[in-house]
């Protein structure tokens, strides 16, 4: 059983007449005749009562039919969701938590009134993991700490994020790494480039963090920080976002250290209507006027 055979079967029944059928899809009655019959035969049904030169649906053919429409509308829905004019269908996005809550939101919000007929699909996580995703085809693009150098992969700067240390109300300045040598952090697992991030903080002034306690949110990050556990490493940006933000005392790192850039990722020579057209709309987001760094 094959698409074709599919798309004579419904010209048949639609017509009841195979060289109308035939001319509809455009082959000799001939090859029509031969076609059904063998799609009967590997159905091991008879798909009409033939009556003269005219065929009816028989029962088993009437319930195939609705099966057969189907199979083929959701045919041409996946082909216009690939290679339509018109974004539409399952578009899979990966986002850093921080850019999910902080930054996307209004983007997505635009996009999704736009471009109604696309179902989006969020995924959020730390960066490798998402880029994981990406390589394997399980993410259309991402959002991740940048830039990115992979031979399969392009991409553009969107946002830039301000990188703060955040400690308890009471704790001392934090200048540099050797002054909070050994102290408690809370961050996300190893494959998270933010943590990579803090960790070489630390190194580069030849000091180390302490017990490295891995969470699954900022929000449970600041909680553990405002009981007075330890130290957490966030964008300003998603720090200001949560309750709590006032009760915690705020570093901004060294220069080198101080910025970081999202970027937005995807896969060389994969550009959708969905992709092509989310790609516009972030590119209008990445020149838009980003909040004042304090």
């Amino acid at each position: 059983m094959n698409l074709s055979q599919l798309e004579m079967f419904r010209a048949v029944a639609e017509t009841g007449s195979i060289s109308a059928a035939a001319q509809r899809v455009h082959r000799v009655p001939s090859n029509l005749t031969t076609r059904i019959k063998q799609l009967e035969a590997e159905l091991g049904v008879e798909l009409f009562i033939r009556e003269n030169q005219r065929l009816r649906l028989s029962p088993a053919g009437r319930n195939f039919l609705s099966y057969n429409n189907r199979i083929l509308d959701l045919v041409e829905e996946a082909r216009l969701s690939v290679s339509g004019t018109e974004p539409q269908g399952i578009f899979s996005l990966g986002a850093l938590e921080s850019t999910a809550a902080v930054r996307i939101p209004a983007l997505l919000t635009r996009y999704h009134q736009q471009f109604g007929k696309v179902e989006l699909a969020l995924s959020t996580g730390p960066s490798g993991e998402l880029l994981d995703k990406l390589v394997e085809g399980e993410l259309e693009a991402t959002f991740v700490d940048g830039p990115v150098l992979h031979p399969v992969l392009d991409g553009i700067p969107v946002y830039q994020e301000e990188m703060v240390i955040v400690a308890p109300l009471s704790h001392a300045a934090v200048t540099r790494g050797k002054e909070v040598n050994g102290e408690i952090i809370y961050a996300f697992r190893s494959n998270c480039s933010y943590r990579r991030h803090f960790e070489s903080w630390f190194a580069d002034d030849g000091a180390a963090p302490g017990k490295i306690y891995e969470m699954e949110s900022y929000h449970g990050m600041l909680a553990c920080v405002i009981a007075g556990g330890g130290l957490a490493l966030m964008p300003r940006s998603m720090l200001e976002s949560m309750p709590g933000s006032t009760t915690v005392s705020v570093w901004p790192l060294a220069d080198n250290y101080r910025f970081l850039t999202t970027w937005l990722i995807w896969r060389r020579g994969t550009l959708t209507r969905n992709l092509s057209e989310f790609i516009r709309m972030a590119k209008v987001a990445a020149v838009s006027p980003q909040p004042s760094v304090k």
